[in-house]
């Protein structure tokens, strides 16, 4: 079984987000999505609520699990017999990072990272600019899945 685990944060899942996994699960037979627990951190929303946003978008995708996690993402991934991360670009900036990340870990593993090029009419949200967004009472319900809903 090829699984692949796709780690975030996802405060909250967006779009973009959606669109990875969405591919990502034709390549793959499993993809796990992996919401890192960083207690130095500070979230727009819990843990729970970040689980749940994404178990209500993906409830009918068999091929699709969703866990929670903390340490070293290749740790993880050694513990879940999962071969591949991957992870999703939107700019030269993201793939100067994602290198970087990648690299270290093919240094201390032997697992691989997948890149994929978000879709350009998502390649603009990131979690960040969707918490600005829902800050300031904007209307953030087009850069999320309907499962992302504030209080």
């Amino acid at each position: 079984m090829k699984r692949a685990l796709f780690p975030g944060s996802f405060d909250p899942i967006t779009n973009g987000h959606y669109d990875i996994i969405q591919r990502g699960i034709k390549l793959f037979d499993e993809v796990v999505v992996a919401i890192g627990i960083n207690a130095e951190k500070n979230y727009m929303f819990s843990l729970d609520e970040r689980k749940k946003f994404i178990e209500k978008l993906f409830e009918n995708e068999p091929k699709i699990k969703v866990v929670t996690y903390s340490g070293l993402t290749i740790d993880f991934c050694e513990k879940i017999d999962a071969e591949f991360i991957l992870r999703g670009l939107r700019n030269p900036a993201d793939f100067e990072f994602e290198k970087a990340i990648a690299h270290t870990n093919r240094k201390l593993s032997k697992i691989e990272t997948v890149f994929l090029l978000t879709a350009s009419k998502t390649s603009f949200i990131s979690s960040s600019i969707v918490r600005d967004v829902i800050r300031n009472n904007g209307d953030y319900t087009v850069l999320v899945p309907d499962s992302v809903r504030v209080k």
